[in-house]
């Protein structure tokens, strides 16, 4: 990276935003746990973030990014149900493989990730008035 060197803020903002990301896919996820299609390949399948770490050569920090959203590849679950509006010519519907409770993990951490760097803000802000006073 090239241009002024990053601050605390920068830093932060950065992270906040990938949290961010990392929160709404995971409410996405949540939303289409167990819809159901009329085959696998229409089937909903879990987004997930990819983040990379991006080194600030001016102040020699280290941020995060994401630089790509991709898919699972989880199989879709097949289930009999002939029934079903859905189900295709053998009688099958295909649901999604989403796993609620581990999405609702990743939307925890994320969001006290996110949390924790709102604190982090928070003390620095505090810091820089304290030192101003003092001034």
């Amino acid at each position: 990276m090239s241009g002024p060197p990053l601050t605390m803020f920068d830093l932060a903002q950065r992270g906040m935003s990938a949290q961010l990301v990392r929160m709404n896919a995971a409410a996405s996820n949540l939303a289409n746990a167990g819809t159901v299609s009329n085959s696998e390949d229409a089937t909903y399948r879990a987004i997930r973030p990819v983040f990379s770490e991006q080194l600030d050569r001016a102040s020699g920090l280290a941020t995060v990014r994401v630089t790509q959203v991709v898919r699972d590849n989880a199989n879709a679950i097949r289930e009999h149900n002939p029934d079903h509006p859905l189900a295709d010519e053998n009688g099958d519907i295909w649901k999604s493989p989403v796993d609620e409770n581990a999405e609702m993990v990743e939307m925890l951490e994320s969001s006290r990730q996110y949390q924790n760097l709102v604190e982090a803000l928070s003390t620095a802000k505090q810091l820089m008035l304290e030192t101003m006073r003092l001034k």
